[in-house]
């Protein structure tokens, strides 16, 4: 009886559950999420996740005018109106993104891969299409239910004696139903992408050649480079195939743009060379080799002086060689080079607080706060507090960095029950 009155219950809040029109597809689509929702999730979500994935490039801001540029002529023949935003972050991992609300972002390590403007309109079509065909609301939709399933199908199972092992059959099931549709949804927008491709004058022909590159990349050694972009995009034949398919339903031609493409992008790539230098000193680094690190550094920043990632990389090769004081001037120069990245004022918060330098400590991590609250930032400030007799203040940062996991959200814990009691 019990069981069924939460399958009962299951049924009213799915009938509850309001129907959208997919504006892309004209199709009906169950959402719990609101087209005003997914416009404010978007904006608020937005620069934080600019932050915690490298910040914007800032090295050639002519980058982003640039993607800015062939973004908006696409989201112009969009089947949705919204705040469109277009942005490339300091990131070489190849990779694009699209958050509700049609925010969308662009690893500059994703350029160095592409070979015309024609490419990057396919992958920019690509997560307009994400963003103007609701797929981000359809997934929270999809995980709330799944949510909502879960409770009444455990609740069942442990009544029937199935306990864990039903628990984990349902996950399985539920994984594979989500997947299921993330192919469906790739699909989509790369069909969609090559129409509004079409539409702002473009070659979709692009889309087809972009998947092969992808196919390619991820075969053999390759497909490490690209394993986050693959992880939310994963290219296959049949991609390629649907593509193909696809290109022959639409007008011929088109712009191309190969040139204007290299002239545009041409600081990412001269740099490429420097950003294989940091990838291989972050690897030196994880082998606490600080030396080799160091000569790694000295070869990216010979070729790009003016970025600050490697400079604070040098910072944590010169903390890790117990050279505190080279550390802080390289984390200062990272600083200086972008003052807008939270991890710079991050790193310099940090070793000042383990030299003591609160009150600069302090500065550094309000700073990083500001660009992007994190739990390493609060755990700190509740160190100083602390150390400065304002167990309040304190509780209160130790409450927030113990929402995380690991080994900080651990010690916040230990630190809060110590000043509560409990």
């Amino acid at each position: 009886m019990k069981t069924l009155r939460l399958f009962l219950s299951l049924s009213l809040v799915t009938l509850s559950i309001g129907c959208a029109v997919n504006p892309v597809t004209g199709k009906q689509e169950l959402s719990l999420v609101s087209a005003g929702q997914e416009v404010n999730i978007g904006r608020q979500q937005y620069v934080p996740a600019q932050q915690s994935q490298g910040g914007n490039y800032y090295i050639d801001p002519g980058v982003i005018r640039y993607v800015r540029e062939v973004g908006n002529k696409l989201a112009a023949v969009s089947d949705r109106a919204l705040p469109y935003e277009f942005t490339v972050l300091n990131n070489p991992t190849p990779n694009a993104w699209a958050l509700p609300g049609g925010k969308i972002a662009i690893n500059s390590g994703l350029l160095v891969h592409l070979e015309d403007e024609s490419q990057l309109a396919a992958v920019l079509a690509h997560e307009i299409v994400h963003a103007a065909a609701r797929h981000s609301a359809a997934q929270m939709t999809r995980g709330t239910l799944l949510g909502i399933g879960a409770q009444v199908l455990s609740s069942a199972s442990a009544q029937g004696g199935y306990g864990d092992m039903g628990a984990t059959a349902l996950q399985m099931g539920a994984g594979a139903w989500m997947a299921k549709y993330g192919r469906g949804a790739e699909l989509e927008s790369d069909a969609f992408g090559m129409e509004y491709m079409a539409k702002a004058g473009y070659d979709p022909y692009g889309a087809v050649r972009l998947q092969e590159t992808f196919v390619r990349l991820s075969q053999g050694r390759q497909a490490d480079i690209i394993s986050g972009l693959f992880a939310s995009h994963p290219p296959s034949q049949a991609r390629v195939n649907a593509n193909k398919a696809k290109l022959a339903s639409l007008p011929q031609g088109g712009i191309v743009g190969r040139d204007r493409y290299r002239r545009a992008v041409g600081q990412i790539l001269r740099d490429t060379p420097a950003y294989k230098a940091q990838a291989d000193a972050i690897k030196a680094l994880n082998a606490k080799d600080h030396r080799a690190a160091l000569s790694h550094l000295d070869r990216a920043i010979k070729i790009q002086p003016r970025e600050g990632q490697f400079w604070e990389l040098r910072g944590h090769a010169w903390k890790m060689a117990g050279n505190l004081d080279n550390a802080e001037k390289a984390f200062s120069t990272a600083i200086n080079k972008n003052p807008n990245y939270v991890a710079h004022h991050l790193a310099r918060g940090v070793l000042r607080y383990e030299q003591k330098q609160y009150h600069g400590a302090q500065n550094d991590l309000l700073r990083s706060r500001q660009l992007l609250p994190t739990p390493i930032a609060s755990f700190y400030l509740g160190e100083i507090a602390l150390a400065g007799g304002q167990k309040q203040q304190a509780a209160g940062y130790y409450q927030e960095a113990a929402q995380a996991g690991g080994k900080i959200g651990a010690a916040a814990k230990e630190r809060l029950a110590a000043l509560t009691g409990s």
